[in-house]
């Protein structure tokens, strides 16, 4: 194994499901749960779309930093409508790895760029305090059931058979 490889596959400590918020249709003002049940299409109970973007993450830590760039107090989780908040755990260095939260396994698949809505929920320049923050979106690898306080563990990656290096 790699330097580079042993340094990516190092954290500093698990991460933890901080609240879970469903839409249950679009638009509608996300609802905090404890508990959900997650499907190969999503979060029941939430109206999002399968695939790539079947479940969307924000870290936990980004919600004073785009205050912050507005000059104001830590934004709420739901302004944003993104499924499941993270803390402790850096999400951005987790595209393309699959985590473990609770029963579920995930894959993060993109980055959830703002939208914008952004504009008139966070006031002037909302769109851009978010860009960079807005999270990312997960395909599901393994149904099951998730908790608030729940741990969220990456997994370990695969090596390549394939590769030379």
């Amino acid at each position: 194994m790699s330097e580079l490889h042993a340094l990516i596959e190092r954290y500093a400590q698990p991460g933890r499901v901080e609240a879970i918020l469903l839409r249950p249709e679009r638009l509608a003002v996300p609802v905090s749960v404890t508990r959900a049940d997650i499907t190969a299409d999503g979060i029941v109970g939430d109206h999002g779309r399968p695939g790539k973007h079947a479940v969307t993450l924000i870290q936990a830590e980004h919600l004073p930093v785009i205050g912050a760039m507005l000059d104001q107090p830590a934004i709420d989780a739901s302004v944003q409508r993104r499924e499941l908040v993270i803390s402790r755990l850096n999400l951005n260095a987790l595209k393309g790895r699959q985590l473990q939260i609770g029963q579920a396994v995930l894959e993060i698949t993109t980055i959830c760029a703002p939208c914008s809505r952004m504009e008139a929920a966070l006031g002037p320049g909302g769109y851009s305090a978010m860009r960079g923050h807005g999270g990312w979106c997960a395909n599901v690898v393994k149904p099951g059931e998730i908790k608030q306080c729940d741990t969220v563990t990456p997994l370990a990656v695969k090596p390549n058979l394939n590769s030379d290096a």
